[in-house]
């Protein structure tokens, strides 16, 4: 069967003649997304690659899209599905990511990934060091890191000094019926990793590393009660960007109230944070997938402003979609919309030409006027963007 996503959207200007050609890596949840969306829009010269054949049948009946048979771990493979490619797009699970980085730079292709994982970055960082010409090194496309770091110093330009950034991301079932309260909604690896390995923060100006699943607070919105608790990745590299500029910088992953602690009794409790393949394995086994799901971004920044301390907040609630009679998550559609908007913005000329970029160096502005980005606009962003004042003298 063959789905066929269709963007509102005028062509974009790639400087030729000639479509842009990407490889897209990983026919998973999130690539089959982004191959819809990048497909559709009739601008870009898509070919998927995937180790699994049954995982490209899906693909077969539309003409827009190119698949490929690849092993993602062998270099000589990646090499040649990169020829004559202008990008390429891991959608791959992050334990690929520094391989295929490797071989784009080398390649002299443009590169985007959706990784989570703080040292697969660190490593593609350090790979970026060897570009070559106008080609750019762009990890952390997806949702948290990704669009959460473009709000967050989007707003942190609204102070002459920032005092805390506080950054809240969670993918979420629309109707939780275990105890959990959970269902699994994207990768599980990318889930182990961000409930076992550290996080990153900054604490009184100072850089530090803090506990995942500790750090549990309440929050409600639009009277929904929420928790939130440290994991491991979702700053991105605004750790890089804002030290010494801030003094408080956290990222905390949004749930329904009672999660965390069932979490931490498996990770801590049971030690399964030291088996996780086999934590990995009892969570597939046992927690149902849902494509009805609820993504909740809630940014709040504080600092000082006219001789006041005044608080911002961007608050957004995304829902999951069914198109073409296919039912879409919202963590499919959002993860893969800002991954394709990071790509458009980078054929438009909106981002730096060549070397490492962070997601921060997207504007805002720019991020919301983009046919893929636009999908984050909700009228619920524009209800909590806006200042709180906090008068000193009335305290």
């Amino acid at each position: 069967m063959n789905y066929i996503l269709h963007v509102d959207c005028g062509p974009i200007e790639t400087g030729a003649n000639h479509m842009h050609r990407v490889l897209l890596l990983g026919a998973g949840k999130i690539g089959r997304m982004i191959a819809q969306l990048l497909s559709s829009c009739g601008d870009y010269e898509v070919t998927i690659g995937d180790a699994s054949s049954t995982a490209l049948e899906r693909f077969a009946g539309n003409p827009s899209l190119h698949t490929m048979q690849i092993d993602a771990s062998n270099e000589n493979e990646l090499r040649a599905a990169m020829l004559d490619q202008h990008s390429v797009i891991s959608a791959l699970s992050f334990h690929f990511n520094p391989v295929v980085a490797k071989v784009a730079v080398e390649s002299g292709v443009n590169y985007f990934d959706l990784t989570e994982d703080v040292e697969t970055t660190r490593h593609v960082q350090r790979l970026s060091e060897e570009v070559q010409a106008d080609r750019i090194v762009m990890p952390q496309c997806g949702l948290a890191p990704g669009f959460i770091s473009i709000v967050a110093n989007q707003l942190t330009k609204q102070f002459e000094t920032v005092d805390t950034v506080h950054m809240r991301v969670g993918a979420l079932p629309q109707f939780p019926s275990n105890a959990l309260k959970y269902n699994l909604t994207w990768s599980t690896d990318g889930l182990v990793n961000e409930y076992c390995n550290p996080c990153e923060a900054i604490h009184g100006t100072r850089r530090v590393e803090v506990l995942p699943l500790e750090g549990l607070e309440h929050f409600s919105l639009d009277g929904v009660r929420y928790e939130a608790f440290n994991t491991s990745g979702g700053l991105g590299t605004l750790c890089d960007t804002l030290e010494g500029r801030v003094r408080e910088l956290n990222y905390k992953t949004i749930r329904y109230i009672g999660h965390r602690d069932l979490a931490a009794f498996l990770i801590n409790e049971l030690q399964l944070g030291h088996h996780r393949e086999t934590l990995k394995q009892i969570l597939e086994r046992a927690i149902p997938v849902t494509f009805q799901d609820v993504v909740v971004i809630f940014c709040t920044v504080t600092g000082q402003r006219n001789q006041q301390l005044v608080q911002i907040s961007d608050a957004r609630k995304i829902y999951s979609e069914t198109i073409n009679d296919e039912a879409w998550s919202a963590i499919q559609l959002t993860t893969a919309s800002s991954v394709c908007a990071a790509l458009d913005l980078m054929v438009e000329g909106k981002l730096p030409r060549q070397g490492f970029v962070r997601q921060e160096q997207i504007d805002l502005e720019d991020f919301n006027k983009n046919r893929f980005g636009k999908r984050f606009v909700t009228d619920a962003a524009t209800r909590y963007s806006k200042p709180h004042t906090h008068d000193k003298g009335s305290e």
